[in-house]
């Protein structure tokens, strides 16, 4: 690839990325040609980008009331870039601010009960999403927690704080594992069942079930890059067939364990 197109390829890529921080197409476009030119009048900057020059004064002096520009009051009139770090700053501050506010008005929006409707089966992808599921599903027990962890990693601190905060206020918590490493995490109320090396688990993922009748599934996927997938339900006859079984064979698994 040659020197121009590389260039061009990098424009194009910062131009992306100031769009993703809240700036117009235009807006971007005039800010990283006046990084290229230091410094210059509309018919500069027009060519040295793609926004007409009919356009580039009004788009220069929406980004000079963002603080982003400088204006020189010269014949033509001249426009400045701000130093990038106080860009930077400017950019991140008012995208911190929008964040807020948007998430302070959908916590005022959403709806208290987000359960599935009865007989629904909901999906989640990614392990963030599938975290937070699982530590809000365990907050709502009333009487039985278990949560299938394979790993050490698969308890996560969010989900760990949780399982405790369940344990504390009198419901039954129980973490199933093939991972010797968490009988320490066999605190604050919380049970930890390992399986023998004489009875191995052989896990799919994680799993939850409270209640007896709400259970989330989650596996990872055969992507590249390695996600998570998971499927839930809440209060239904699904979600009590499904514990039903992880019942059975938690209750199997223990039998099992008590005769190695």
């Amino acid at each position: 690839m040659d020197r121009a197109n590389e260039t061009a390829m990098s424009e194009r890529e910062a131009i992306e990325a100031l769009e993703a921080l809240g700036l117009s197409n235009y807006e971007a476009q005039v800010f990283v040609a006046l990084q290229r030119l230091g410094g210059g009048t509309a018919q500069e900057v027009s060519r040295n980008s793609e926004v007409p020059r009919s356009q580039v004064y009004g788009t220069a002096d929406g980004l000079a009331e963002r603080g982003l520009l400088e204006v020189i009051e010269s014949s033509p009139k001249t426009y400045r870039p701000v130093e990038l770090s106080t860009a930077r700053q400017l950019l991140t501050e008012r995208l911190e601010r929008e964040t807020a506010r948007a998430f302070d008005t959908l916590e005022e929006l959403r709806a208290t009960d987000r359960s599935p409707a009865e007989g629904d089966v909901a999906t989640l992808r990614g392990r963030r999403p599938i975290d937070d599921r699982i530590a809000a599903l365990v907050a709502d027990a009333d009487s039985t927690v278990v949560f299938v962890s394979p790993t050490a990693e698969s308890l996560t601190g969010e989900i760990a704080t949780a399982l405790r905060e369940a344990a504390s206020t009198g419901v039954s918590v129980t973490v199933v594992t093939a991972e010797p490493s968490l009988r320490d995490r066999s605190d604050g109320g919380v049970e930890v069942f390992v399986m023998s090396e004489d009875n191995p688990a052989d896990f799919a993922g994680r799993a939850l079930m409270v209640d007896d009748r709400t259970v989330l599934l989650a596996a990872e996927t055969d992507s590249s890059p390695v996600e998570e997938e998971a499927l839930w339900t809440g209060d239904s006859s699904i979600g009590r067939i499904l514990a039903a079984f992880m019942r059975s064979g938690m209750e199997s698994g223990r039998d099992r364990h008590r005769e190695s």
